[in-house]
């Protein structure tokens, strides 16, 4: 109710020659009201722009990470990056990557 009267003033006040104040709270208002769906919709937008959801490569465990940034597994806590919308581990230049191979092997006595 308060708004509405406040809007009336408002009106009045712009036919007596103070039309530009007038203006001015009607758009402050316009503002007020539209710029949070306006941010809202911009906020969903990055986020689906920026968010990558994917599991990790070393242990399978799925969670979410921003795409422009270097990241740690939640669950074993290896160092990740982001590379094309997917985790890659994130190894130093110079690092070689290995997977071991097990092996049976057999004892002197056999």
């Amino acid at each position: 109710m308060p708004w509405l009267i406040l809007l009336g003033v408002l009106l009045l006040s712009g036919t007596s020659g103070f039309k530009w104040l007038a203006d001015s709270f009607l758009i402050l208002f316009a503002l007020v009201l539209l710029l949070p769906v306006v941010a809202w919709f911009g906020l969903q937008w990055w986020l689906k722009k920026n968010l990558v959801e994917a599991p990790c490569p070393v242990c399978g465990y799925e969670f979410t990470g921003f795409a422009s940034t270097n990241c740690a597994c939640p669950n074993c806590g290896e160092p990740l990056q982001v590379v094309q919308g997917q985790f890659q581990r994130f190894t130093p230049a110079g690092t070689i990557d290995v997977e071991a191979v097990e092996v049976e092997g057999k004892s002197l006595e056999d």
